[in-house]
This record gives structure tokens, C-alpha cells and sequence, in this order.
């Protein structure tokens, strides 16, 4: 049994919504959630589960209000459900918050809480639009453009400079596999030779565009698919002696928009979360929503 709490022990909730708000009340329908789940109440678990509760709270509010538009947008303002994965966004609901904080819940609630209470509805536009608002965790130094990730160009989502995030911990990484345990991976098989042959094509970003081997060519991000690996910023090499395919990356994920541990870096300059949301996202507006227009 828990203890009763103390006034000053007493756990910050999400604020509730006045008789008017509450008459046009957004709700998110999360697949694998038995009921739909209030706007608000989802975003704290969007917040909870994408970024570290050790982030300062304006990276906290630029996630928040990254993750509501996102939300708005995908669901068509709450008309289509969003699965809670990586591929969309992750969801902790309450029970998954207490056990990954444990004895740390009730401080760590309250911090995400007043993340999502002082952005309370706020979403970000371009040209009165909501925009597809992506985030990732760790840039190669450079965020990449939509152009660079899907050939699309979105004027909100452009490359810019996130140099800070050589100090995440997502940074850098290396892979290694057997040749044999490489080529169970490709859709062709691989010879030691053939690594001498590999050409790499890298865009503004300094990631990998497309890789060629012979006739053989792929995208950048179908080999990060193949190999599971962090971001498509890669060298590949192949050690005789070890007989070890060796991969380094640089970042951690798509790299297109908020980079998470470049927001955090920001808040710790002193940047508001409006300055780091308009540093990411360019030629935005940062407005309320009006659930009853919707």
C-alpha cells in the first residue's frame, strides 16, 4: 500500500479541462489502449517514454509540443489511431511510467506534468497547417532536410548545424559481424574482396546516400535497415586479419527535425523552448489549438 501523501508530497496532475474545454475535448486513440486517452494525458506519455526526465524542462516543453502536433497530424486531430512505436511515437501509460521510475515516479510525473501543463495546446504550424513535426535523438552534427531523408522537399524540415550533439552518448557506435553473419543480412552474398570495391555517396548531411558495390546499388537507408544500425552516417570496412566486418556510425535515428539531445544542450544555453523549436523547425508558428474549430 502506498503511504498517504503530504501536502507537499501531493503528485501534480494534468490540469483539467474547464466546462468549455471540456465540451470540445480532444481525445487520441493509441492502439493496444482499451479506451482513447485524453490529448494532454497522452502527451505525457509520449514525453515520458521519447526523451530523458533528466532533460531540462525547456527540452521537455519542445518535445511536448513536437509530440502534440505530431499526434494532431497523424490522427487527423484525433479521428485515426497512432500506434505507440518507434516508427510513430512511443506511448508509457501510467503503469509503464511506474515501473521505469520506480521510487522516482512521483518526482519525475511532476516534472513531465509541468512540461505538458505550460505548453497545454500548443502546436506548430506553417502556412496554418499543422506540420509533420519529426524529432530524433542524436544528429550526425547536422540534422538532415526531408529532402535528404525521402527526396521531399519540406520547406519547415532543412539541414541545420546541431554540433552539441557530440556530447550524447548516442553519438558514435560501432558494429562488427563475421562474413558469414554479414551476408545473412544482404540480399546478395559478399566476398572479402569485395569490400575493397565499395563506393559510398554521401548528401549535404554527411550521410549516406546510396552505397554501390558493382551493379548493385542501395539507399543509405535500406542499409541501415539491413543492419540495424543507428543512423545512416556509416563507414564500413572489413579487417583481413580478424576476418570482421567492421561499421561505425555517427547519430541515432533519421536525423529530420528537433535532434532531442540538441534540444537538451540548447536548454542548458538558456534557450526557451520556442527558441529551440524555432531553430529546428524553420518558418514556423507556435499557436493554441482550438479544439471546438476542430
Amino acid at each position: 500500500m502506498l503511504p498517504v501523501l503530504g501536502l507537499s508530497e501531493r503528485r501534480e496532475e494534468v490540469q483539467p479541462p474547464t466546462a468549455d474545454e471540456k465540451a470540445c475535448e480532444l481525445f487520441i486513440e493509441v492502439e493496444g489502449q482499451k479506451e482513447k486517452i485524453p490529448l494532454e494525458t497522452y502527451i505525457t506519455g509520449v514525453v515520458a517514454a521519447e526523451m530523458p526526465v533528466s532533460f531540462k524542462k525547456e527540452a521537455l516543453k519542445a518535445q511536448a509540443i513536437a509530440a502534440r502536433t505530431y499526434a494532431l497530424k497523424t490522427t487527423n486531430y484525433g479521428k485515426k489511431a497512432i500506434a505507440p512505436t518507434v516508427a510513430k511515437q512511443v506511448f508509457y501509460d501510467e503503469s509503464q511510467r511506474k515501473a521505469n521510475w520506480a521510487s522516482n515516479f512521483l518526482g519525475n510525473e511532476k516534472k513531465i506534468v509541468e512540461a505538458i501543463n505550460e505548453t497545454k495546446g500548443q502546436v506548430l504550424l506553417y502556412n496554418n497547417d499543422l506540420i509533420t513535426a519529426m524529432f530524433h535523438s542524436t544528429s550526425n552534427g547536422q540534422t538532415e532536410s526531408a529532402y535528404g531523408y525521402s527526396g521531399n522537399n519540406i520547406p519547415y524540415l532543412q539541414s541545420v548545424a546541431s554540433v552539441s550533439d557530440q556530447t550524447s552518448p548516442k553519438f558514435e557506435a560501432e558494429q562488427e559481424w563475421s562474413l558469414a553473419q554479414w551476408n545473412k543480412l544482404w540480399p546478395i552474398q559478399w566476398q572479402a574482396s569485395d569490400f575493397n570495391r565499395i563506393q559510398l555517396f554521401y548528401n549535404d548531411s554527411g550521410r549516406v546516400e546510396r552505397l554501390q558495390l558493382g551493379n548493385n546499388v542501395w539507399t543509405g537507408r535500406e542499409v541501415r535497415t539491413f543492419l540495424g544500425i543507428p543512423s545512416t552516417d556509416f563507414s564500413i570496412v572489413y579487417n583481413d586479419n580478424t576476418r570482421k566486418v567492421h561499421v561505425k556510425t555517427k547519430g541515432y535515428g533519421h536525423g529530420v527535425g528537433m535532434s532531442q539531445y540538441g534540444a537538451e544542450a540548447m536548454a542548458n544555453e538558456g534557450k526557451t523552448a520556442a527558441e529551440i523549436l524555432h531553430y529546428y523547425y524553420k518558418d514556423i508558428e507556435i499557436k493554441k489549438i482550438d479544439a471546438c474549430l476542430k
